[in-house]
């Protein structure tokens, strides 16, 4: 295989959100009969059972009415718009944001690509976490870079407090030599939150050390039980070189519209925009008119949207935990659980095949947010609330019927 094709098949998407079409039909050691209810597509969240902010339509009729002016727009993004983003995240971060040095993108996968192709050459080594977000082990991979993976013991941080991070792994990785660190707070598939000490901590060290960081903070506004979040860029000590990822795709339910934001250091996004202009030019002109009502959410929508799905979480993990062996760490933020197997008669792999043959319910494998993760499955958690709990009442009775 020549070093383009071997590139190219690292970057499989089978299991990525939304490609369930991909899997083929395949001879499986099937036990009883098939069980019956809707079909849950637990790889992505739900946009009709959680619709946009509202006025999301009406914002973009407007930007489309205006024509030209918002059709083609700065390669960054239209400067009225990011002006109005820039005192919006620095409200939200706890820190100042240059609308200059903001950057628009189309969804925030497209802000880690441009990131990650400012920031990482042929050698140059890259530390991320496992488990993290499917993509980043994948980046590293595509831009040829060196992978440093750092272990987040999840189930210890539960216990302790923390997200778990291996801090010490994390110094000698620095030490011996990482430019870019990537991660993402919170954690996406386990839904933890690093703790301030550990926020502190990291952008301590990437300082000393003058490591690029790039944090992927998508799902930041949605957080559970009052818990506190710490914003890696309002720390007294911060990198050199941070980049910060945010968007209104998963907690607004926006993803249709492809928007991501990406802000920090002025060198990385001028290099992100030089990216951009021969990628996609810039995020949809139209689409970017939908901004405004970002941060701009009618009184107590936010609240009624986190509301929603933590009484989703807690019903998922009352129906998980009922069954012995399975683990799942109470989701902090976001919308995901990753959820570890008992042992089965049959290997993980199987059993996620399985469970959407027999059980029409699709799960993420494991092994997408790490190699080792092979009993584990990430489920989104943004979906219709009855539909959901039956989904998972099905995959536990499938766990039962296919234990060891």
């Amino acid at each position: 295989m020549d070093l383009v094709s071997e590139k190219f098949a690292k970057l499989g998407c089978d299991n990525a959100p939304g490609q369930e079409i991909n899997q083929k039909e395949e001879t499986l050691p099937l036990i009883g009969d098939k069980l019956e209810g809707r079909r849950v597509d637990f790889s992505h969240g739900d946009v009709d059972a959680h619709p946009p902010i509202p006025g999301s339509l009406e914002a973009f009729n407007e930007g489309f009415a205006e024509g030209g002016v918002q059709a083609y727009t700065e390669y960054k993004g239209r400067k009225a718009i990011r002006d109005d983003l820039a005192a919006k995240l620095a409200a939200f971060t706890g820190a100042p944001v240059d609308p200059a040095n903001l950057i628009v993108t189309p969804g925030t996968q497209c802000a880690l690509f441009l990131a990650m192709g400012a920031t990482v050459g042929r050698g140059d080594k890259v530390a991320i976490v496992e488990p993290d977000y499917f993509a980043n082990r994948k980046l590293v991979e595509f831009f040829d870079g060196e992978l440093v993976p750092i272990y987040m013991d999840f189930e210890k941080g539960e216990k302790e407090g923390k997200a778990g991070l291996d801090l010490a792994a994390l110094e000698e990785g620095f030490k011996q030599g990482v430019k870019v660190f990537l991660f993402s707070n919170p954690n996406n598939p386990t839904g933890v939150i690093y703790s301030a000490e550990e926020v502190a901590a990291i952008a301590s060290l990437a300082k000393k050390y003058g490591v690029t960081v790039i944090a992927d903070q998508l799902y930041s506004r949605q957080v559970f039980d009052g818990r506190p979040y710490t914003h890696l860029r309002a720390q007294k000590e911060v990198p050199e070189n941070l980049i910060t990822i945010l968007g209104p795709s998963k907690t607004e339910s926006m993803s249709g519209f492809r928007l991501g934001v990406a802000f920090g250091s002025p060198v990385i996004v001028t290099r992100m925009e030089k990216l951009q202009a021969i990628v996609s030019l810039r995020a949809s002109g139209y689409n970017q008119a939908v901004l405004k009502n970002w941060f701009a959410e009618p009184e107590g929508w936010l609240a009624d949207r986190i509301a929603q799905h933590q009484q989703i979480r807690d019903d998922l993990l009352a129906v998980l935990r009922s069954c012995p062996g399975v683990y799942a760490r109470t989701t902090e933020a976001g919308s995901y659980l990753f959820v570890t197997m008992p042992e089965l008669k049959v290997s993980p792999e199987d059993f996620v095949k399985i469970l959407r043959k027999q059980a029409d319910v699709i799960v993420t494998p494991g092994t997408e947010f790490g190699p080792q993760f092979t009993n584990s499955f990430r489920i989104n958690f943004s979906q219709d609330h009855d539909a959901a709990v039956a989904a998972i009442r099905r995959t536990v009775e499938l766990i039962e019927r296919y234990r060891k």
